[in-house]
Protein backbone atom coordinates (compact mmCIF):
# COMPACT_ATOMS: atom_id res chain seq x y z
CA UNK A 1 0.00 0.00 0.00
CA UNK A 2 1.71 3.43 -0.92
CA UNK A 3 1.98 5.83 1.46
CA UNK A 4 -0.54 8.58 1.67
CA UNK A 5 -0.13 11.55 -0.46
CA UNK A 6 2.60 10.11 -2.94
CA UNK A 7 1.73 8.20 -6.13
CA UNK A 8 2.60 4.82 -6.73
CA UNK A 9 4.79 3.45 -9.47
CA UNK A 10 2.97 1.24 -11.85
CA UNK A 11 4.40 -1.40 -14.02
CA UNK A 12 5.67 0.01 -17.33
CA UNK A 13 2.85 -1.27 -19.72
CA UNK A 14 0.05 0.46 -17.32
CA UNK A 15 1.68 3.55 -17.60
CA UNK A 16 -0.71 6.17 -19.12
CA UNK A 17 1.05 8.10 -22.19
CA UNK A 18 0.71 11.35 -19.96
CA UNK A 19 2.54 9.88 -16.98
CA UNK A 20 6.01 9.77 -18.20
CA UNK A 21 6.64 13.94 -17.87
CA UNK A 22 4.38 14.30 -14.37
CA UNK A 23 5.78 11.30 -12.56
CA UNK A 24 9.48 12.40 -12.93
CA UNK A 25 10.70 13.51 -9.05
CA UNK A 26 8.00 11.35 -7.81
CA UNK A 27 9.19 9.48 -5.28
CA UNK A 28 7.97 5.81 -5.74
CA UNK A 29 7.07 3.65 -2.58
CA UNK A 30 7.00 -0.02 -2.30
CA UNK A 31 7.86 -3.19 -4.61
CA UNK A 32 6.70 -1.73 -8.26
CA UNK A 33 9.18 -1.31 -10.47
CA UNK A 34 10.00 2.19 -12.02
CA UNK A 35 9.88 2.44 -15.76
CA UNK A 36 13.25 3.01 -17.95
CA UNK A 37 12.39 6.11 -19.10
CA UNK A 38 12.11 7.52 -15.19
CA UNK A 39 15.20 5.93 -14.11
CA UNK A 40 17.40 7.49 -17.37
CA UNK A 41 16.10 10.57 -17.16
CA UNK A 42 16.09 10.53 -12.73
CA UNK A 43 19.84 9.63 -12.91
CA UNK A 44 20.75 12.84 -14.86
CA UNK A 45 18.41 15.04 -12.95
CA UNK A 46 21.60 16.73 -11.23
CA UNK A 47 24.15 16.07 -13.90
CA UNK A 48 25.96 18.94 -15.82
CA UNK A 49 24.77 20.78 -18.86
CA UNK A 50 28.14 22.19 -20.19
CA UNK A 51 30.64 19.43 -20.22
CA UNK A 52 32.89 18.36 -22.86
CA UNK A 53 30.23 16.74 -24.54
CA UNK A 54 28.20 19.90 -24.86
CA UNK A 55 31.03 21.74 -26.07
CA UNK A 56 31.38 19.63 -29.29
CA UNK A 57 28.07 19.44 -30.02
CA UNK A 58 27.97 23.40 -29.95
CA UNK A 59 30.88 23.64 -32.08
CA UNK A 60 30.24 20.95 -34.24
CA UNK A 61 26.75 22.72 -34.69
CA UNK A 62 28.32 26.77 -35.09
CA UNK A 63 30.29 25.14 -37.92
CA UNK A 64 27.89 23.98 -39.48
CA UNK A 65 25.49 26.37 -39.52
CA UNK A 66 28.03 28.98 -40.94
CA UNK A 67 28.28 26.31 -44.24
CA UNK A 68 24.24 25.96 -44.30
CA UNK A 69 24.22 30.02 -44.72
CA UNK A 70 26.83 29.97 -47.04
CA UNK A 71 24.16 28.37 -48.92
CA UNK A 72 22.25 31.30 -49.16
CA UNK A 73 23.94 32.70 -52.33
CA UNK A 74 23.09 29.40 -53.97
CA UNK A 75 20.55 31.76 -56.17
CA UNK A 76 23.76 33.51 -57.61
CA UNK A 77 25.18 30.08 -58.75
CA UNK A 78 21.74 28.65 -60.25
CA UNK A 79 22.26 32.79 -62.24
CA UNK A 80 25.89 32.28 -63.03
CA UNK A 81 24.97 28.93 -65.06
CA UNK A 82 22.46 30.81 -67.04
CA UNK A 83 18.86 30.33 -64.73
CA UNK A 84 16.19 33.20 -64.18
CA UNK A 85 14.17 34.00 -61.28
CA UNK A 86 11.61 31.10 -62.12
CA UNK A 87 14.11 28.35 -61.93
CA UNK A 88 15.71 29.86 -59.18
CA UNK A 89 12.76 29.30 -57.90
CA UNK A 90 12.10 25.95 -59.14
CA UNK A 91 15.39 24.54 -58.27
CA UNK A 92 14.95 26.37 -54.16
CA UNK A 93 11.47 25.34 -53.92
CA UNK A 94 11.74 21.55 -55.14
CA UNK A 95 14.71 21.02 -52.88
CA UNK A 96 12.66 22.29 -49.72
CA UNK A 97 10.26 19.91 -50.81
CA UNK A 98 11.89 17.25 -50.76
CA UNK A 99 13.10 17.51 -47.40
CA UNK A 100 9.75 18.20 -45.55
CA UNK A 101 8.43 15.04 -47.73
CA UNK A 102 11.32 13.03 -46.50
CA UNK A 103 11.00 13.74 -42.71
CA UNK A 104 8.97 11.19 -41.31
CA UNK A 105 11.29 8.45 -42.46
CA UNK A 106 13.98 10.80 -41.05
CA UNK A 107 12.62 10.79 -37.48
CA UNK A 108 11.76 7.10 -37.72
CA UNK A 109 15.75 6.54 -38.70
CA UNK A 110 16.82 8.35 -35.64
CA UNK A 111 14.93 6.01 -33.85
CA UNK A 112 16.06 3.36 -35.05
CA UNK A 113 20.14 4.11 -35.77
CA UNK A 114 20.21 6.85 -32.98
CA UNK A 115 20.72 10.58 -33.43
CA UNK A 116 24.58 10.27 -32.99
CA UNK A 117 24.93 8.10 -36.07
CA UNK A 118 22.40 10.16 -38.39
CA UNK A 119 24.00 13.59 -37.46
CA UNK A 120 26.90 12.18 -39.22
CA UNK A 121 24.67 11.19 -42.14
CA UNK A 122 23.41 14.16 -42.17
CA UNK A 123 26.70 15.94 -42.94
CA UNK A 124 27.88 13.74 -45.44
CA UNK A 125 24.50 14.30 -47.53
CA UNK A 126 25.66 17.87 -47.05
CA UNK A 127 29.15 17.35 -48.46
CA UNK A 128 27.92 15.58 -51.37
CA UNK A 129 25.40 18.61 -52.29
CA UNK A 130 28.51 21.00 -52.17
CA UNK A 131 31.03 19.56 -53.79
CA UNK A 132 29.34 17.91 -56.66
CA UNK A 133 28.00 21.18 -57.44
CA UNK A 134 31.74 21.60 -58.64
CA UNK A 135 30.95 18.99 -61.70
CA UNK A 136 28.01 21.29 -62.50
CA UNK A 137 27.96 22.62 -65.78
CA UNK A 138 24.64 23.53 -66.80
CA UNK A 139 21.04 23.05 -65.01
CA UNK A 140 20.10 20.23 -65.87
CA UNK A 141 18.40 17.28 -63.80
CA UNK A 142 22.22 17.37 -61.69
CA UNK A 143 21.17 20.76 -60.28
CA UNK A 144 18.05 19.32 -58.61
CA UNK A 145 19.42 16.48 -56.97
CA UNK A 146 22.14 18.40 -55.71
CA UNK A 147 19.77 21.14 -54.01
CA UNK A 148 18.03 18.45 -52.92
CA UNK A 149 21.15 16.71 -51.35
CA UNK A 150 21.83 20.23 -49.48
CA UNK A 151 18.24 20.99 -47.66
CA UNK A 152 17.95 16.87 -47.02
CA UNK A 153 21.42 16.94 -45.44
CA UNK A 154 20.46 20.05 -43.48
CA UNK A 155 17.17 18.41 -42.49
CA UNK A 156 18.81 15.37 -41.21
CA UNK A 157 21.78 17.52 -39.24
CA UNK A 158 19.33 19.77 -37.59
CA UNK A 159 16.44 16.94 -36.59
CA UNK A 160 19.34 14.75 -35.30
CA UNK A 161 21.34 17.68 -33.24
CA UNK A 162 18.06 18.12 -31.86
CA UNK A 163 17.15 14.77 -30.54
CA UNK A 164 20.66 14.17 -29.16
CA UNK A 165 20.85 17.25 -27.07
CA UNK A 166 17.10 16.49 -25.76
CA UNK A 167 18.60 12.40 -25.03
CA UNK A 168 21.99 14.08 -23.33
CA UNK A 169 20.58 16.71 -21.24
CA UNK A 170 19.30 17.35 -17.67
CA UNK A 171 15.01 16.80 -18.29
CA UNK A 172 15.05 20.16 -15.66
CA UNK A 173 17.33 21.79 -18.41
CA UNK A 174 17.02 20.78 -22.40
CA UNK A 175 15.17 23.89 -23.08
CA UNK A 176 17.87 25.76 -22.63
CA UNK A 177 20.08 23.22 -24.05
CA UNK A 178 18.17 23.35 -27.07
CA UNK A 179 18.33 27.28 -26.93
CA UNK A 180 22.35 27.32 -26.13
CA UNK A 181 23.05 25.33 -29.04
CA UNK A 182 20.28 27.08 -31.21
CA UNK A 183 22.25 29.97 -30.51
CA UNK A 184 24.72 28.54 -32.89
CA UNK A 185 22.16 29.67 -35.62
CA UNK A 186 22.47 33.38 -34.67
CA UNK A 187 26.25 33.22 -35.02
CA UNK A 188 25.52 31.62 -38.64
CA UNK A 189 23.28 34.24 -39.38
CA UNK A 190 25.76 37.23 -38.78
CA UNK A 191 29.24 34.87 -39.96
CA UNK A 192 27.63 32.92 -43.11
CA UNK A 193 26.00 35.72 -45.36
CA UNK A 194 28.83 38.10 -44.97
CA UNK A 195 31.58 35.69 -45.62
CA UNK A 196 29.88 34.76 -48.98
CA UNK A 197 29.17 38.23 -49.59
CA UNK A 198 33.22 38.39 -49.26
CA UNK A 199 33.67 35.21 -51.28
CA UNK A 200 31.76 36.95 -54.14
CA UNK A 201 31.99 40.44 -53.76
CA UNK A 202 33.61 40.82 -57.59
CA UNK A 203 31.30 42.67 -60.26
CA UNK A 204 32.27 39.87 -62.34
CA UNK A 205 31.83 36.61 -61.18
CA UNK A 206 33.95 33.43 -62.24
CA UNK A 207 33.54 30.17 -61.91
CA UNK A 208 36.94 30.34 -59.28
CA UNK A 209 34.77 32.52 -56.87
CA UNK A 210 31.92 29.84 -56.77
CA UNK A 211 34.31 27.14 -56.34
CA UNK A 212 35.77 28.68 -53.13
CA UNK A 213 32.03 29.42 -51.63
CA UNK A 214 31.49 25.37 -52.64
CA UNK A 215 34.32 24.46 -50.88
CA UNK A 216 34.12 26.57 -47.70
CA UNK A 217 30.69 25.01 -47.55
CA UNK A 218 31.67 21.60 -47.38
CA UNK A 219 34.72 21.76 -45.57
CA UNK A 220 32.35 23.25 -42.58
CA UNK A 221 30.02 20.24 -43.06
CA UNK A 222 33.14 17.74 -42.84
CA UNK A 223 35.15 19.66 -40.16
CA UNK A 224 32.08 19.83 -37.66
CA UNK A 225 31.74 15.30 -38.27
CA UNK A 226 35.08 14.54 -36.36
CA UNK A 227 33.77 16.61 -33.37
CA UNK A 228 30.38 14.53 -33.44
CA UNK A 229 32.69 11.24 -33.35
CA UNK A 230 34.33 12.22 -30.74
CA UNK A 231 31.10 12.97 -28.69
CA UNK A 232 29.10 10.46 -26.38
CA UNK A 233 26.17 8.39 -27.50
CA UNK A 234 22.81 8.76 -26.01
CA UNK A 235 21.09 5.56 -24.13
CA UNK A 236 18.13 5.39 -25.71
CA UNK A 237 17.96 3.79 -28.83
CA UNK A 238 15.21 1.42 -30.49
CA UNK A 239 17.46 -0.66 -32.73
CA UNK A 240 13.40 -2.49 -33.50
CA UNK A 241 12.37 0.48 -34.56
CA UNK A 242 10.64 0.48 -37.86
CA UNK A 243 11.12 3.48 -40.64
CA UNK A 244 7.28 2.78 -42.30
CA UNK A 245 5.01 6.10 -42.48
CA UNK A 246 2.46 4.43 -40.67
CA UNK A 247 4.56 4.07 -37.91
CA UNK A 248 5.58 7.69 -37.92
CA UNK A 249 1.86 8.01 -38.48
CA UNK A 250 0.92 6.09 -35.06
CA UNK A 251 3.93 7.76 -32.73
CA UNK A 252 2.80 11.13 -33.65
CA UNK A 253 -1.13 10.81 -32.97
CA UNK A 254 -0.38 8.60 -29.61
CA UNK A 255 1.99 11.55 -28.32
CA UNK A 256 0.50 14.45 -29.99
CA UNK A 257 1.86 17.65 -28.84
CA UNK A 258 -1.18 19.48 -28.85
CA UNK A 259 -1.50 23.30 -29.99
CA UNK A 260 2.18 24.26 -29.39
CA UNK A 261 2.40 22.44 -33.20
CA UNK A 262 0.38 25.51 -35.04
CA UNK A 263 2.85 28.12 -33.33
CA UNK A 264 5.56 25.80 -35.31
CA UNK A 265 3.39 26.39 -38.30
CA UNK A 266 3.16 30.30 -37.78
CA UNK A 267 6.75 30.71 -36.61
CA UNK A 268 7.47 29.02 -40.07
CA UNK A 269 5.51 31.90 -41.71
CA UNK A 270 7.33 34.63 -40.23
CA UNK A 271 10.64 32.99 -41.23
CA UNK A 272 9.55 33.71 -44.87
CA UNK A 273 10.77 37.60 -43.87
CA UNK A 274 14.69 37.23 -43.45
CA UNK A 275 15.14 34.20 -45.55
CA UNK A 276 12.48 34.95 -48.84
CA UNK A 277 11.28 38.01 -49.01
CA UNK A 278 13.81 40.32 -47.25
CA UNK A 279 16.32 40.86 -50.42
CA UNK A 280 13.58 41.81 -52.95
CA UNK A 281 11.75 44.03 -50.11
CA UNK A 282 14.56 45.62 -49.72
CA UNK A 283 15.12 46.34 -53.58
CA UNK A 284 11.52 47.08 -54.46
CA UNK A 285 11.11 49.67 -51.75
CA UNK A 286 14.47 51.30 -52.60
CA UNK A 287 16.22 51.07 -49.16
CA UNK A 288 19.49 52.41 -48.95
CA UNK A 289 21.93 53.72 -46.54
CA UNK A 290 24.98 55.26 -48.03
CA UNK A 291 28.44 53.07 -47.01
CA UNK A 292 25.98 50.44 -45.49
CA UNK A 293 24.38 47.38 -46.43
CA UNK A 294 20.41 46.93 -45.44
CA UNK A 295 20.53 43.10 -44.89
CA UNK A 296 23.21 43.53 -43.52
CA UNK A 297 22.06 45.97 -40.93
CA UNK A 298 19.08 43.70 -40.71
CA UNK A 299 20.23 40.86 -39.74
CA UNK A 300 23.15 42.30 -37.48
CA UNK A 301 20.57 43.53 -35.53
CA UNK A 302 17.78 40.07 -35.95
CA UNK A 303 20.54 38.12 -35.10
CA UNK A 304 23.08 39.56 -32.93
CA UNK A 305 20.59 40.60 -30.78
CA UNK A 306 18.74 37.29 -31.18
CA UNK A 307 21.48 35.63 -29.40
CA UNK A 308 21.87 38.37 -26.92
CA UNK A 309 18.76 37.30 -25.67
CA UNK A 310 18.88 33.53 -26.32
CA UNK A 311 21.88 33.64 -23.99
CA UNK A 312 20.75 36.33 -21.54
CA UNK A 313 17.52 34.51 -20.57
CA UNK A 314 18.50 30.93 -21.37
CA UNK A 315 17.02 29.72 -17.82
CA UNK A 316 13.99 31.97 -17.79
CA UNK A 317 11.84 29.43 -19.34
CA UNK A 318 12.22 27.18 -16.35
CA UNK A 319 11.93 29.39 -13.91
CA UNK A 320 8.88 31.16 -15.83
CA UNK A 321 7.19 28.16 -17.78
CA UNK A 322 8.61 27.65 -21.31
CA UNK A 323 4.63 28.37 -22.67
CA UNK A 324 4.75 32.28 -20.75
CA UNK A 325 8.22 32.42 -22.81
CA UNK A 326 6.89 31.10 -26.17
CA UNK A 327 3.91 33.50 -26.21
CA UNK A 328 6.14 36.41 -25.11
CA UNK A 329 8.64 35.31 -28.03
CA UNK A 330 5.20 35.42 -30.36
CA UNK A 331 4.05 39.00 -29.42
CA UNK A 332 7.44 40.38 -29.94
CA UNK A 333 7.32 38.42 -33.41
CA UNK A 334 3.95 39.76 -34.11
CA UNK A 335 4.92 43.29 -32.82
CA UNK A 336 7.79 43.30 -35.07
CA UNK A 337 5.99 42.09 -38.46
CA UNK A 338 3.72 45.11 -37.91
CA UNK A 339 6.73 47.61 -37.43
CA UNK A 340 7.66 47.14 -40.73
CA UNK A 341 5.50 49.88 -41.87
CA UNK A 342 7.52 52.30 -40.58
CA UNK A 343 10.03 51.57 -42.94
CA UNK A 344 10.27 53.63 -46.51
CA UNK A 345 12.67 55.05 -48.44
CA UNK A 346 12.94 58.02 -46.53
CA UNK A 347 13.74 56.11 -43.08
CA UNK A 348 15.49 53.09 -44.40
CA UNK A 349 17.71 52.72 -40.92
CA UNK A 350 13.91 52.04 -39.35
CA UNK A 351 14.40 48.33 -40.66
CA UNK A 352 16.13 48.22 -36.99
CA UNK A 353 13.28 48.91 -35.48
CA UNK A 354 11.20 45.35 -36.71
CA UNK A 355 14.71 43.56 -36.98
CA UNK A 356 15.27 43.96 -32.94
CA UNK A 357 11.87 43.06 -32.29
CA UNK A 358 11.69 39.73 -34.18
CA UNK A 359 15.47 38.86 -33.25
CA UNK A 360 14.02 39.06 -29.71
CA UNK A 361 10.77 36.78 -30.92
CA UNK A 362 13.12 34.48 -32.30
CA UNK A 363 15.63 34.25 -29.14
CA UNK A 364 12.59 33.54 -27.05
CA UNK A 365 10.49 30.99 -29.66
CA UNK A 366 12.61 28.71 -31.68
CA UNK A 367 13.66 26.44 -28.24
CA UNK A 368 10.71 26.87 -26.30
CA UNK A 369 8.74 25.33 -28.91
CA UNK A 370 11.13 22.73 -29.90
CA UNK A 371 11.31 21.72 -26.45
CA UNK A 372 7.52 21.70 -25.97
CA UNK A 373 6.96 19.60 -29.44
CA UNK A 374 9.51 16.96 -28.00
CA UNK A 375 9.02 16.83 -24.65
CA UNK A 376 5.71 14.76 -25.27
CA UNK A 377 7.71 12.00 -27.30
CA UNK A 378 9.72 9.35 -24.70
CA UNK A 379 13.43 8.90 -25.32
CA UNK A 380 13.13 6.17 -27.36
CA UNK A 381 10.93 8.05 -30.28
CA UNK A 382 12.44 11.35 -29.80
CA UNK A 383 13.68 11.46 -33.45
CA UNK A 384 9.94 11.55 -34.27
CA UNK A 385 9.25 13.87 -32.08
CA UNK A 386 12.20 16.18 -33.69
CA UNK A 387 11.29 15.75 -37.11
CA UNK A 388 7.56 16.58 -36.51
CA UNK A 389 8.69 19.85 -34.93
CA UNK A 390 10.86 20.88 -37.72
CA UNK A 391 8.47 19.56 -40.28
CA UNK A 392 5.50 21.42 -39.34
CA UNK A 393 8.09 24.70 -39.31
CA UNK A 394 9.21 23.24 -42.49
CA UNK A 395 5.20 23.37 -43.60
CA UNK A 396 4.78 26.89 -42.87
CA UNK A 397 7.74 28.58 -44.72
CA UNK A 398 6.75 26.62 -47.86
CA UNK A 399 2.99 26.78 -47.89
CA UNK A 400 3.20 30.47 -46.66
CA UNK A 401 5.62 31.78 -49.03
CA UNK A 402 4.08 31.58 -52.48
CA UNK A 403 0.75 33.04 -50.73
CA UNK A 404 2.40 35.44 -49.15
CA UNK A 405 4.34 36.44 -52.33
CA UNK A 406 1.08 36.69 -54.34
CA UNK A 407 0.23 39.08 -51.77
CA UNK A 408 3.14 41.27 -51.91
CA UNK A 409 3.01 41.32 -55.46
CA UNK A 410 -0.46 42.22 -55.93
CA UNK A 411 -1.07 44.34 -52.95
CA UNK A 412 2.64 45.66 -51.64
CA UNK A 413 4.81 44.48 -48.91
CA UNK A 414 3.40 46.38 -46.13
CA UNK A 415 -0.26 44.02 -46.71
CA UNK A 416 2.06 41.21 -46.52
CA UNK A 417 3.72 42.01 -43.07
CA UNK A 418 0.53 42.69 -42.17
CA UNK A 419 -0.56 39.53 -42.98
CA UNK A 420 2.23 37.52 -41.26
CA UNK A 421 1.82 39.59 -38.09
CA UNK A 422 -1.87 38.72 -37.91
CA UNK A 423 -1.24 35.22 -38.24
CA UNK A 424 1.43 34.91 -35.91
CA UNK A 425 -1.12 37.04 -33.58
CA UNK A 426 -3.89 34.63 -34.00
CA UNK A 427 -1.22 31.53 -33.74
CA UNK A 428 -0.42 33.06 -29.88
CA UNK A 429 -4.02 33.58 -29.47
CA UNK A 430 -5.06 30.53 -29.57
CA UNK A 431 -2.14 28.72 -28.39
CA UNK A 432 -2.59 30.76 -24.99
CA UNK A 433 -6.44 29.44 -25.15
CA UNK A 434 -5.56 26.06 -25.07
CA UNK A 435 -2.88 26.42 -22.49
CA UNK A 436 -5.04 28.10 -19.77
CA UNK A 437 -6.75 24.78 -18.39
CA UNK A 438 -3.35 23.50 -18.04
CA UNK A 439 -2.15 26.74 -15.85
CA UNK A 440 -5.29 25.77 -13.74
CA UNK A 441 -4.16 22.50 -13.26
CA UNK A 442 -0.59 23.61 -12.33
CA UNK A 443 -2.36 26.19 -9.96
CA UNK A 444 -4.36 23.47 -8.20
CA UNK A 445 -1.67 20.97 -8.03
CA UNK A 446 0.32 23.63 -6.50
CA UNK A 447 -1.95 23.79 -4.01
CA UNK A 448 -2.50 20.04 -3.10
CA UNK A 449 1.63 20.06 -2.60
CA UNK A 450 1.12 22.43 0.11
CA UNK A 451 -1.20 20.29 2.08
CA UNK A 452 1.27 16.85 2.00
CA UNK A 453 4.88 18.83 2.61
CA UNK A 454 6.32 15.06 2.82
CA UNK A 455 5.75 14.18 -0.76
CA UNK A 456 8.51 15.57 -3.21
CA UNK A 457 7.35 18.57 -5.67
CA UNK A 458 6.00 17.69 -9.01
CA UNK A 459 7.70 19.00 -11.71
CA UNK A 460 5.36 21.40 -13.02
CA UNK A 461 7.16 22.72 -15.82
CA UNK A 462 7.47 18.25 -17.62
CA UNK A 463 3.45 18.90 -17.75
CA UNK A 464 3.61 21.79 -19.92
CA UNK A 465 3.92 19.34 -23.07
CA UNK A 466 0.02 18.49 -22.01
CA UNK A 467 -1.63 20.47 -23.75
Amino acid sequence: MPTRGIPSCRPRHSLPRRSFPIAQGIPCRGNARQPRFFMHADSSTNARLYDRNFLLAMASQTSFVVANTLMAHYARWIEFLGGNILQVGWIMGGGAVLGLVLRPWMGQGINRLGPRITWLIGYAVFAIGTFGNLLLGDLGLGIYMLRSCLVLGAAIVFTSSLTYITRVAPPQRQTEAIGILGSGGFIGMLLGPVLGDLILSSAERTYGDFVVLFVAAGLGSLIPAVLVCLMKTPRHRDKESSVRLVDFLQTTVRYWPGSVVLVNIAFGVCMTVPFVFLASYVDQDNLRIPGLSIIGLFFWCYAGWGMVVRVSLRRLPERWGRRKVLLTGMLFMSSGMFCFWLVDAAHPAMIAIPALLTGTGHGLMFHTMMSLTVASFPAPVRGTGSALALMTLDMGTIIGAPVLGQIAESAGFPLMFTVIGGFSFLAAALFAYASVPLWQQQAQSRRELEKVPAAAPVQLAAEESAA
